[in-house]
């Protein structure tokens, strides 16, 4: 992947955001499946080959299910695992109404069955498919959807990397694109490898968010990762201070407090990118960072403010494979690697 530099903006996004939208309905039909959902709990997302011919057993965040191999008709509600499938040349048959551009989800030929958050539960039932996945954002709706079909929740644990390899190698298998998948994770641990070995002289570094016009701070140590997770959890950099507070959205920071800790690195995610949801009047991160405050940081001095692609870092945060390559490309841009 090619990224341009200048010289205020290391890297800058400037795909459209995501609008999430909504549709409602009911379940019938019912599938057992054994669901002890757990907020607390890390789960190893794993599959094995079950006593029925052309079946597996998948354990992921909610329990055990036994789907099909090679399943004909795959739901997902999980914009990770649809870039997962489609990298790996999966196919999708229904998935959720999506406004993304430039972020390598086509499922052009899918049938849109509801938004993240509330899934068609008619039309899924009438589409009868072999698999639903749902994570994350849709993960509440999982016993609904279990109700419909054999459904699996692969929502990230709290190490990146291991539960991109478990998510991945879970859907590779079902898909039967197993070499597939191995080759590219592979490709992504070499290159975290190098990355990490380059970061470890790199000084410290600060995830911040904007949003409206506001600055956040993204601790390290999140739940389930975070959104810093990469910079700080996988690469080892970390903040000037330690006592950051580890909300979803951050600590909300002024420009004066990145001065007073005057971090070596800033990674910048615009959150109103991301998520569509800009107020009438609010300047880009790139704009509101653009002051005589922000100028006098080592980060803006050294060249070293990263803005990051927002739907990476804050939608998928790296859960999928095309995601996490997208991330480790422009991190690799703005280190030299």
């Amino acid at each position: 992947m090619s990224l341009e530099m200048n010289r205020r903006a290391v890297l800058k996004y400037a795909g459209a955001g995501a609008a999430l939208f909504a549709a409602g309905g009911f379940g019938r039909l019912a599938f057992a499946q054994d669901a002890t959902p757990s907020a607390e709990a890390e789960v190893v997302i794993s599959v094995v080959e079950s006593p029925g011919e052309g079946e597996l057993t998948i354990t992921h965040a909610q329990g055990e299910t036994v789907v099909k191999k090679n399943p004909e008709k795959i739901v997902s509600f999980d914009v990770a695992s649809i870039q997962t499938i489609e990298f790996l040349g999966g196919t999708l048959a229904g998935v959720p109404e999506l406004e993304l551009s430039g972020e390598g989800l086509s499922s052009s030929d899918a049938e849109i069955v509801g938004s993240l958050f509330e899934p068609d539960y008619e039309a899924i039932n009438a589409m009868q498919p072999d698999l639903i996945i749902v994570a994350a954002r849709s993960a509440a709706a999982y016993p609904d959807l279990a109700k419909i079909a054999p459904t699996i929740d692969v929502s990230f644990g709290s190490h990146m990397v291991d539960s991109l390899h478990q998510v991945s190698t879970v859907i590779a298998t079902i898909i039967g694109k197993e070499a597939e998948a191995e080759t590219a994770l592979a490709d992504i641990d070499a290159r975290v490898a190098a990355l990490q070995a380059t970061a470890a002289d790199a000084g410290t570094g600060m995830v911040i968010m904007v949003s409206g016009g506001a600055v956040s701070a993204l601790a390290p140590g999140n739940a389930r990762g975070g959104r810093g997770a990469l910079i700080y959890d996988v690469l080892g950099i970390q903040p000037p201070i330690e006592d950051l507070e580890t909300a979803t959205h951050g600590e909300p920071i002024s420009f004066e407090f990145l001065l007073e800790h005057n971090p070596d690195w800033l990674f910048v995610i615009d959150r109103d990118v991301a998520t569509g949801e800009a107020e009438e009047g609010s300047a880009p991160a790139e704009e509101v960072l653009n002051n005589d405050i922000v100028h006098q940081t080592t980060a803006y001095q050294n060249d070293q403010i990263v803005y990051v692609n927002p739907f990476d870092w804050y939608i998928i945060t790296g859960a999928g494979i095309p995601s996490m390559d997208r991330m480790l490309a422009e991190l690799e841009t703005a280190f030299g690697a």
